[in-house]
């Protein structure tokens, strides 16, 4: 079994006093009775639970970032194998297997806005995503669409004021061709320069020796 992670004490330390301290007062309620007691009472009963959940919703708040996290979901199987496309041209997998973004952040790295990190409307969104996997009909795969079109914001974050993108013939074509990107007004993935993402509707085009298999030492 694995040793318990620092977070996972964190949470674990004030559950296990909130308990204690819920025995001693059931066990001599007459402590109640006296200022150190009620202190004991109100840390058992409302300050330490509340502390709990708290420290809780941050460390689940991180982990929801985590690419484990993303791809838990059995309907994200086909896009965490994209990941694994053994072709350049599939603009995630590139990414993914030459660590030009976390591995480990993957998803939350270039959809940053998603669900619970997103405004309020993408919060509601991501309610109904809990609400669907569990309790609602679960669409096909292929009938997964983001709900709005990709924003080149998420493409800048990394790319924007490197040399390799900034001085590209591709993308000084036309005179004000750079600054229509890093306005979103001409999108990386629609302009049929990096039109191939996921795809996941063409992976059974590839044989299984032609998906990338990351080598350990």
């Amino acid at each position: 079994m694995p040793e318990p992670t620092l977070p996972t004490a964190i949470i674990v330390i004030p559950i296990v006093l909130a308990m204690l301290m819920v025995c001693l007062v059931m066990i001599k309620p007459s402590i109640l009775k006296d200022g150190g007691g009620q202190i004991i009472g109100f840390c058992a009963l409302f300050l330490l639970p509340i502390s709990v959940g708290l420290m809780g919703g941050i460390i689940q708040s991180d982990h929801a970032t985590t690419t484990e996290y993303c791809l838990s979901c059995h309907i994200m199987d086909d896009w965490g194998k994209s990941l694994h496309v053994d072709d350049n041209e599939f603009v995630p997998a590139y990414h993914f297997q030459n660590y030009l973004v976390s591995q480990d952040r993957s998803c939350y790295t270039c959809h940053s806005n998603q669900v619970w990190y997103g405004g309020i409307t993408a919060k509601i969104r991501g309610l109904k995503h809990v609400y669907v996997q569990y309790i609602g009909d679960t669409p096909e795969p292929k009938d997964i669409k983001l709900y709005e079109p990709y924003n080149n914001r998420e493409c800048l974050q990394c790319h924007q004021g490197a040399r390799s993108y900034e001085e590209s013939r591709h993308h000084r074509k036309e005179a004000d061709m750079l600054t229509r990107i890093n306005t979103n007004v001409l999108s990386c993935m629609e302009s049929k320069c990096h039109d191939i993402q996921h795809n996941i509707e063409e992976l059974d085009d590839y044989e299984p020796d032609e998906f990338w298999q990351e080598t350990t030492n």
